[in-house]
């Protein structure tokens, strides 16, 4: 059984619990099913066939008082009433009878019953004749006749009722001794049952329990040897269980540690020498970057400078672009003042062509008069001396409007001169309104320009504050990566340190063979120059003009401890490489 599995151990033992405890359940039941039949036969046989015989034998009792009543009574009334009860009494124990015959099991019980039923119709045979003659009337002879006929009849069905009730009461005694036998029969069959059920428990647990922990005690001793660094001792599997597999896991452990161990051994001196070549080269490295970094700091200073120049540029296209937009509204304001000169000539043009016509209304008028004043002279001669003074006024009046007519001319030579002057003028203007336009748009074309290359010179000018930018966060990430190199070169230290302390730590492991701790011949540690530190330049020391850009953090990264470095997943031989090697890191 020591090859058993543990799960197979346990549920044979749980298996068998549980098969005892289903005998003694089954026993129990069986023994309780024996316990209630017998209490269902006694209540549901027994004790109603006394109660039923019972029963009738008082119902007996009670016809035969009616009987005896029926006899000596003489009223009519009391007889019919007394008939009515008799019927009644008689159905009653016939109902009776019934019940109780229902209830017979016993052959003995069957054979009192029908005596007493044969009985009991001769009986009602006797009731039936001594009803007929109590109801015609009787004399007292005849009474005490009927009396003594139907007396020993009820004594003996008395008698059969009492056998009826000795057989039932030996029925229900017999009933409840089964019942007490089988109380008894279980409760000995359970003590049994239980006591070989707590044994065999006891038994197997004391076996289960052995078979767990001689073996897990074997495991625990071995793992305190590798807990103390002995790894020479082997482990033996003796069972094929469970705990024969954790035996078999620990010793395959064992020697992946023994291996493990041994490459620990071999590749510890390697890593001490790859550290200290690593802390030479990171000194190199270390050189190199500052070297860089002050190429980066002149690089810087140019694009300092490169950006200054640019943003005078800029500014100065800015300006240009400024007094050309100025000159492009000066310009389009004075177009807009000779189109208003031209509007206004016209305007002047269109009211001198009216006062033309207004004088030529006027030219109209007085030669009418004229002509009106010399009909009027003509008339006045005609007239003689009464028109005569008409005549001189009329010739004052030829004379007025020959005047009239003449400024009229005058005026109107003066009008049309204006007249063509003004439209000479009106032509003047709007070749001025051409022209200016022209200069309006010549100037905004020169905007235009303007403005482009003041974008241009922004966009240069930002273009060039970004790669200052780029140039100072090169520079910083130089520093930041000088102070990693100088970190890297104290890591390699620590870790050529590390190395040393891990050949002493696993020097502590016993790996078989003679039994004796191996012992790792230590070497001084090689002195390595510690690497120079380079010069970290904040943002103050850049020309003033870099203020402009956009912080960047010049804060190195957190220095990681020795302590926190992976150890080497597999030795590895180490080879001296040149420096330029170095280069390409």
């Amino acid at each position: 059984m020591g090859n058993w599995k543990i799960s197979t151990r346990l549920s044979g033992a749980f298996g068998l619990i549980v098969v005892l405890l289903l005998i003694l359940a089954g026993a129990s039941l069986l023994k309780m099913k024996d316990m209630s039949d017998a209490s269902d036969d006694l209540a549901t046989n027994w004790l109603p066939s006394i109660s039923s015989v019972k029963t009738m034998n008082l119902l007996h009792s009670d016809l035969r008082l009616l009987m005896m009543e029926h006899m000596i009574n003489s009223d009519k009334n009391s007889i019919s009433k007394i008939e009515s009860a008799i019927q009644e009494q008689i159905k009653e124990i016939e109902k009776t009878q019934k019940v109780y015959e229902a209830l017979i099991t016993e052959p003995e019980e069957k054979i009192a019953f029908k005596s007493y039923l044969e009985k009991w119709q001769k009986l009602q045979a006797i009731e039936k004749r001594a009803l007929q003659l109590s109801s015609q009337g009787l004399d007292d002879d005849t009474k005490i006749a009927l009396e003594r006929e139907s007396k020993p009849m009820f004594d003996s069905m008395g008698n059969d009722l009492d056998k009826l009730v000795k057989v039932n009461e030996k029925g229900s005694e017999d009933s409840a001794k089964k019942s007490n036998a089988a109380y008894k029969t279980a409760h000995l069959q359970i003590i049994v049952l239980v006591i070989v059920a707590l044994g065999a428990t006891v038994a197997l647990s004391l076996f289960i329990i052995r078979s767990i922990t001689t073996p897990l005690n074997y495991a625990v001793e071995a793992v305190r040897h590798i807990a103390q660094g002995d790894l020479s001792r082997p482990i033996e599997v003796r069972n094929h269980d469970e705990l024969g597999t954790l035996l078999s896991t620990m010793s395959e452990m064992q020697t992946s540690l023994i291996g493990v161990v041994s490459s620990v051994r071999t590749g510890s001196e390697s890593v001490a020498t790859a550290s200290a070549e690593i802390a030479q080269g990171n000194q190199d490295l270390s050189s190199r970057t500052e070297n860089q970094a002050s190429a980066l700091e002149q690089t810087a200073s140019s694009m300092e400078h490169l950006g200054s120049t640019v943003r005078q540029n800029a500014d100065n296209a800015r300006q240009a672009n400024q007094l050309a937009q100025q000159a492009s509204s000066v310009a389009a304001e004075g177009g807009d003042v000779v189109g208003q000169v031209v509007e206004t000539m016209k305007e002047i043009n269109t009211s001198s062509q009216k006062i033309a016509d207004i004088i030529s209304v006027i030219d109209g008028i007085a030669f009418q008069t004229n002509i009106l004043a010399l009909n009027a002279a003509v008339e006045a001669a005609r007239a003689g001396e009464q028109g005569r003074g008409f005549a001189v006024v009329a010739s004052e009046v030829r004379a007025l409007a020959g005047r009239s007519a003449a400024a009229a001319k005058e005026i109107k030579t003066l009008i049309d001169a204006s007249v063509d002057r003004v439209g000479q003028g009106t032509l003047l203007v709007d070749k001025a309104g051409q022209t200016m336009s022209k200069v309006v748009s010549s100037i905004q074309q020169v905007t235009d320009i303007m403005g482009e290359i003041s974008a241009a010179s922004t966009e240069q000018s930002a273009g060039v504050i970004e790669i200052g930018q780029a140039v100072t966060q090169m520079d910083q990430a130089t520093q930041q990566n000088a102070a990693l190199v100088e970190e890297m070169a104290a890591a390699a230290s620590s870790l050529k340190v590390q190395a040393q302390e891990l050949v002493q730590t696993v020097s502590v492991f016993q790996l078989g063979g003679n039994g004796q701790r191996s012992k790792v011949q230590q070497r001084p540690p090689a002195a390595a120059s510690p690497a120079t530190r380079p010069t970290v330049r904040h943002a103050s020391a850049l020309p003033a003009a870099t203020a402009a850009r956009p912080s960047v953090s010049t804060t190195p990264p957190p220095r990681k401890t020795a302590a926190a470095l992976p150890p080497p997943a597999a030795p590895r031989t180490t080879t001296a490489q040149n420096d330029g090697d170095w280069e390409s890191f």
